[in-house]
């Protein structure tokens, strides 16, 4: 028994969180050559969230039936509206930044996620800082190195160390798409898409606090992703039938973009989320987020087997130096939880105050119930 308990608690998540993030990164290969193929990114998105909707909506609606749940309130339904805004809008930069670019540079650009949160939690106040302490230098120094990172990945390319052929996967992929001469990666366009991708990784921190706003008043999250998905839905529509001036574009004329808009709603904007909160409860949200850095080794040998993508050398420099400045951060950040816990054990053994919990632990497990890197 204790053998099984010990199995269940140390392997099974090791091999569900990293299959979760083959999974997503298998996603973000999908779409691009979904994209490639002529799949609008607003459309992709709408779907998406369609998907995701229908099919929470019967599942919040049994489990709002057979449990006490807080009422949904105008001022609720109203913060969870402009928490879809932000959201779709985060979706809709990050899906267009990989069709600019590819999914590896996703991959390295979603880690700049808890520098950004760092950052903004010092601008807004929200996070207290004291040079002095070795936890806020590393998170300061990982913030520094990350964003370096992310300057190198982006205008720094070099000499390329793999070049793909046709191989058979590639070939099963054009014929999906119908398109046997545009499933390239387009590296003209690199740059444009880094800042796409930045862009929307901001617009996601942002959302993690409106949502950690949220569930302080509201701590339902099965309910608020639901109508999350829902709102979220609707603005993508709006933005659809504005930006998207192709009406043809709503057909989907290939299985690749049929399948790659079924996949993502069923697997990343609902199943992940899923897995994200088991994994925080049970391992807590560090263990869980030490996952994110595998997904760029992930999104290069897909784009490298999928898509034909090229694989330069800044690339390895630049997605390295920010997982450096990733794990930095991360070790911060753990290093003062458990500071901080030794403090309110000695304090107040019973009573531990919530309210002042750090932002970046709170996103962290916010990002728990909702998947980033483009994964809202």
């Amino acid at each position: 028994m204790d053998h099984r308990r010990g199995c269940y608690k140390e392997l099974l998540p090791l091999v569900v969180l990293v299959a979760n993030e083959c999974s997503n990164t298998g996603l973000f290969t999908l779409f691009k050559a979904a994209s490639n193929g002529g799949l609008s990114n607003y459309v992709f998105v709408a779907y998406a969230y369609s998907v995701a909707t229908i099919l929470l909506f019967p599942l919040t609606f049994f489990y709002r039936r057979s449990r006490v749940v807080p009422p949904l309130s105008l001022s609720i339904i109203s913060k969870i509206a402009l928490l879809g805004l932000i959201g779709c809008s985060s979706q809709i930069l990050g899906y267009a930044g990989i069709s600019y670019s590819n999914p590896t540079l996703s991959s390295a650009i979603s880690n700049l996620i808890p520098a950004f949160t760092f950052i903004l939690a010092v601008l807004c106040r929200m996070e207290k800082i004291d040079v002095r302490t070795r936890t806020t230098q590393a998170k300061i120094v990982g913030s520094i190195i990350s964003i370096g990172g992310a300057f190198i990945v982006t205008f720094y390319k070099g000499p390329s160390i793999i070049i793909a052929d046709d191989s058979p996967s590639l070939l099963l992929v054009q014929r999906l798409n119908y398109n046997d001469g545009n499933l390239q990666s387009v590296d003209r366009n690199w740059v444009i898409g880094a800042f796409l991708l930045t862009a929307g990784n901001v617009l996601l921190t942002t959302w993690f606090i409106v949502q950690v706003e949220i569930l302080k008043e509201f701590p339902d999250e099965l309910s608020m992703v639901c109508f999350y998905d829902f709102f979220a839905a609707i603005v993508a529509y709006g933005f659809g039938l504005i930006l998207e001036r192709n009406s043809s574009a709503w057909k989907l004329t290939s299985n690749l973009s049929l399948v790659s808009i079924v996949c993502t709603g069923i697997f990343n904007k609902f199943l992940s989320s899923a897995i994200y909160a088991w994994g925080i409860h049970l391992k807590g949200p560090v263990y869980v987020a030490m996952f994110k850095p595998l997904s760029i080794v992930i999104a290069v040998a897909m784009g490298v087997m999928f898509l034909g993508d090229i694989l330069h050398v800044g690339s390895i420099i630049g997605a390295t130096v920010i997982s450096i400045g990733f794990y930095t951060v991360m070790w911060g950040k753990a290093t003062e939880e458990k500071e901080e816990d030794v403090v309110n054990s000695q304090d107040s053994p019973t009573t531990i105050d919530h309210q002042h919990a750090p932002l970046l632990e709170s996103c962290k497990n916010v990002n728990s119930h909702k998947n980033v890197d483009v994964n809202v």
